[in-house]
């Protein structure tokens, strides 16, 4: 009699073995902060963004940003730009163990980007990844 019923605490316990799985992912903890209700302490924390050196004289480009700059055809001068003229969006400012990121927004040469960027140092950014907000484009990056 209980070997009847044997596939289906096996479909059972794999379900919850997804769920776990996927609820405690390693890139969970990149999760947007608007996804989240925002108490006001926590809200003025994140509006400042004094970490965020506009003027750094390395730009350092990560593989994932490289991949999404080659798919959604920006290059490094538009990246540039919206470094220097963005606008930050407060909503999507994260934070987490490896430190907080910079959501920049604008227009460069015809496309509305959001360029994510990382303090690495005094002097240094680090271009997390790029995304054209009007265009959806096939990529394969990881």
């Amino acid at each position: 009699m209980i070997k009847k019923y044997i596939p289906y605490f096996v479909l059972l316990l794999g379900a919850f073995a997804l769920l776990y799985i996927m609820s405690h992912q390693v890139g969970k903890n990149y999760t947007n902060v608007s996804d989240h209700t925002i108490s006001a302490s926590h809200a003025e924390t994140i509006s400042s963004n004094e970490d965020l050196n506009r003027s750094a004289t390395t730009i350092i480009y990560s593989k994932h940003a490289r991949c999404r700059m080659d798919c959604r055809h920006i290059d490094e001068n538009e990246v540039k730009e919206i470094l220097k003229d963005g606008k930050v969006n407060e909503q999507k400012i994260e934070e987490d163990s490896r430190g907080k990121t910079y959501p920049l927004e604008g227009v460069s040469e015809g496309h509305h980007l959001r360029i994510v960027f990382a303090p690495k140092g005094n002097d240094a950014l680090e271009v997390v990844t790029c995304i054209d907000l009007d265009n959806d484009f096939d990529c394969d990056c990881k």
